[in-house]
């Protein structure tokens, strides 16, 4: 049954796949079905012939999987189980735990509980590791742990947890968790208003004009939009969130496809809550899609003063196509592009290295266009801003160290050394960077950077080949030089890595809103933003008005 359920699926996926292109399907009409042909017969006669035994469901989702990932990283098929976690999991609001956990290498560690949720209510933690969930032990289950916090309102799961080498318990009451796309507002100065837009659900348009509203009723005239990584969502929010700026009729974005039906624009609808107020929008790396829809907009329209770094790139558009028994394949359809006509997409997929990783546009060939009042502005993937911060871009070595918790792990244990920092901000001093160097040794802490990667492969190859002994002292001077290396990348980019050690450490004491209380006062985005929107003549020279 399997076998047959596999084989229907990836021909009824193919032909779904292929079916939808419309009119310009015919012309290929007969390669697809030819190669739909070969690869039915292939299928058929290795499961037939093969020597040993095969799982055809096995080969049958790798050759899905390969097929994809040939294309790109959002074109993605889902099983019915799949498509069903996918259901539950964007309603906005839902049954859980509110906390952010994540599963590394087998652990499943809390990464931020959330002010007055549950989690937090049950005292949980970051840097709990959860080792047992009801009668389920973790250690002994591989599969998604998210079904575990399933349940009604009031549901109560008892926890087993980690913390700082004990052993502890807790009880979940799950109760309905709202996902804030708009997290925190509030005033800079008397006259300065912020908004921290973190996600483009189906309630950010509204929360966004919410915050707007009450920021004038108290007096701003002007804002702070902030969208640092933020990484989009729905498209009719992003529009919908620019029309509180545009007036109506206002093109916002295109979207591009070899297939007509795919070729959309989208314009403002409505009147405008205000079209004038003074406007920054602080992007970064981790700004995408919709936050790149909004930001490149407001800029092609002059309507904003973008600062930050370089936006991510992300710029492709993907729709879910429902196949056979509850299956669905979500494809890149289009691409977006600004009013201007930038194209968003930083990497080419079409245009991959040998060792099949895709390539971003050279400096070089980035291409000119011009704004509503004739700025000059260029595509090569993402929203370059109009105020570029060289100081805010993230170093390598700071990446590693968030991407491999080398931040979080250290706080985790700076926090239990120092209980009573309350609501008091953190001085990161000289002696305190040094522990936290000491700390990155001590735990072996791996930075996973290309060079550590490429030395651990020059390892396992010279012990394949019974090289190592031969090799062993030149090893050992290659390894013990790139550890200097990245000792002397640590000293560098102190200043960057002291800063996040404060953000993180914050967040432990006074959770998110307490990051951002601090952010208004002491964020250099926020800071340099609010220099250009007190000057007036520098702020308009910037938009060219």
């Amino acid at each position: 049954m399997l076998q047959r359920f596999h084989k229907r699926y990836f021909i009824a996926l193919l032909a779904s796949g292929f079916l939808f292109v419309g009119v310009s399907f015919r012309e290929d009409f007969f390669e697809v079905a030819k190669q739909i042909e070969i690869f039915n017969n292939l299928f058929k006669a290795v499961n037939s012939n093969y020597v040993d035994e095969t799982n055809p469901g096995e080969l049958m989702d790798k050759a899905i999987k390969s097929m994809l990932a040939s294309l790109d990283p959002y074109t993605n098929f889902f099983t019915e189980q799949d498509v069903l976690k996918f259901k539950i999991n964007n309603t906005g609001e839902y049954t859980g735990i509110g906390a952010l956990i994540t599963r590394k290498e087998g652990r499943l560690i809390v990464k931020e509980p959330y002010k007055n949720f549950p989690a937090d209510k049950a005292g949980l933690k970051a840097g709990d590791e959860i080792i047992q969930i009801g009668e389920v032990v973790l250690a002994d289950f591989k599969e998604d742990v998210s079904q575990l916090f399933k349940g009604a309102k009031n549901t109560k799961i008892p926890l087993k947890y980690i913390r700082q080498g004990k052993t502890l318990s807790a009880t979940l009451v799950l109760d309905e968790v709202e996902i804030k796309a708009v997290p925190f507002f509030g005033k800079i100065d008397e006259k300065t208003g912020y908004i921290a837009l973190t996600q483009f659900n189906k309630k950010a348009s509204f929360e966004t004009k919410e915050a707007l509203e009450q920021l004038k009723k108290e007096g701003i005239d002007k804002l702070v939009l902030d969208l640092r990584g933020n990484p989009g969502g729905l498209l009719n929010e992003a529009v919908s969130i620019c029309n509180l700026f545009l007036p109506k009729d206002e093109v916002i974005v295109t979207t591009k496809s070899r297939i007509e039906k795919h070729n959309n624009t989208y314009k403002t609808t409505r009147e405008p809550l205000d079209a004038a107020i003074p406007l920054v929008v602080l992007v970064d790396g981790k700004s995408a899609s919709a936050s790149e829809i909004v930001a490149g907009a407001l800029q092609d329209l002059d309507r904003a003063v973008i600062l930050g770094s370089r936006s991510y790139g992300k710029g492709l558009v993907q729709r879910p196509i429902d196949l056979t028994y509850g299956t669905q394949l979500k494809v890149t359809i289009s691409r977006y592009y600004t009013p201007s006509g930038r194209c968003i997409q930083a990497l080419d997929y079409t245009n991959k290295d040998k060792e099949g990783k895709a390539q971003r546009t050279a400096a070089e060939n980035y291409n000119q266009f011009k704004t509503k009042n004739g700025r000059a502005v260029y595509d090569g993937g993402g929203i370059l801003p109009d105020v570029v911060l060289e100081e805010t871009k993230t170093s390598t070595i700071a990446e590693a160290l968030q991407k491999n918790d080398g931040i979080f792990n250290f706080v985790t244990e700076y926090y239990y050394k120092n209980p009573n920092l309350g609501n008091q901000i953190p001085e990161i001093t000289a002696a305190d960077f040094a522990n936290f160097k000491a700390f990155l040794k001590r735990t072996k802490f791996k930075f996973d950077t290309e060079s550590e990667q490429a030395l651990l492969n020059l390892l396992a190859a010279t012990k394949k080949d019974k090289l190592d002994a031969a090799v062993s002292v030149e090893y050992q001077q290659l390894s013990t030089a790139l550890q200097k290396s990245e000792e002397n990348q640590l000293n560098a980019n102190q200043n960057e890595i002291k800063q996040l050690l404060i953000d993180e450490i914050i967040k432990r004491y006074q959770y998110k809103e307490g990051l951002y209380q601090y952010y208004l006062k002491n964020n250099l985005e926020i800071k340099k933003s609010t220099a250009i929107l007190n000057d007036q003549a520098a702020y308009f020279k910037l938009l060219q008005r």
